[in-house]
């Protein structure tokens, strides 16, 4: 069990942390579904010193309770509060897929806390200018963000709370079946990366967590990729690294391409040959950008 941390609304959050005490203080944002023990792939933490890595789980996954119609916006006050309830003040942050967005959040809406921002494989705005949103995208995110819109607007407001809620209920009794459900869409270049045992046993962990208690937060994280995030990405005024795979279909390409020309001063690095999964194995080279920037030091 990790550290819970009550927010000023009386919501609890779970919360752990890693590394050096006296470390710089990195905020690892998870992806969907997700929880804080997805973040970090064994043995990062101790060769990355230099370090104090903070997590935690979303509104509604694992024991953080709901909070239902929350927005991207809405990851900067937790964020808070999760630096707060550690004695951190100042603190980079690294989000990666369903991440993305919400470590954006915190650089937008924090910049007197957030020093510098990463994003691996993430989405952008659905009311992004001249962005087709769902274009290149996989066949099983274009159905679960294609509910989330329909529940949204009206046209089936129950769709997606059925269809999580299903999945759920078989994930709960084996993790793999998520694994299973995604590997149609896997390109040739996650296969291997899906497969390596490290990468293998903390997604599992991850997905038996994050939906131990409810399938409440895959919902809410899904309603709030399709709806208004309440900030502008171009308002981010801390250095921003934005990494992606050339041959992600989960998050497409063309999303972070959007950011990089939203976001004053933006890095970009596209790999080749580099599918969703492999940002899991990007780490530790974001976390030498993030010493390049100082905020290692």
């Amino acid at each position: 069990m990790g550290h819970l941390v009550r927010t000023d609304d009386g919501r609890v959050l779970v919360a752990e942390e890693w590394g050096s005490p006296s470390g710089v203080p990195v905020m690892l944002f998870h992806g969907t579904p997700g929880t804080r023990l997805g973040t970090l792939l064994p043995g990062v933490s101790a060769q990355h010193p230099g370090f104090r890595f903070l997590a935690y789980d979303r509104p509604g996954y694992g024991e953080s309770g709901r909070a239902a119609g929350r927005r991207v916006a809405d990851a900067a006050r937790d964020a808070a509060a999760v630096a707060d309830a550690f004695g951190v003040g100042q603190f980079a942050v690294v989000g990666r897929s369903g991440g993305g967005p919400h470590a954006l959040a915190c650089a937008a809406l924090l910049p007197e806390r957030v020093r510098a921002a990463a994003v691996l494989v993430g989405l952008a705005p659905p009311d992004g200018a001249g962005l087709d949103w769902f274009a290149g995208m996989t066949p099983f995110n274009v159905r679960e963000y294609g509910l989330a819109r329909a529940h949204l607007d009206g046209r089936d407001p129950g769709g997606l709370e059925r269809d999580l809620a299903d999945r759920a209920v078989v994930l709960r009794r084996d993790p793999v079946r998520l694994l299973d459900d995604l590997r149609a869409d896997l390109n040739p270049h996650d296969l291997p990366v899906v497969e390596d045992p490290r990468v293998r046993s903390v997604l599992l962990r991850t997905y038996r967590e994050a939906l131990r208690v409810s399938h409440h937060g895959w919902l809410d994280d899904c309603l709030a990729f399709v709806r208004p995030w309440g900030f502008d990405v171009a308002s981010v005024a801390s250095p921003v690294l934005l990494w992606h795979g050339l041959d992600d279909a989960f998050s497409p390409v063309a999303h972070t391409r959007w950011l990089a020309g939203r976001i004053p001063g933006a890095e970009l690095v596209l790999v080749p040959d580099a599918g969703h999964f492999a940002a899991q194995l990007a780490v530790p080279d974001v976390l030498r950008w993030l010493e390049r920037q100082g905020v290692g030091r």
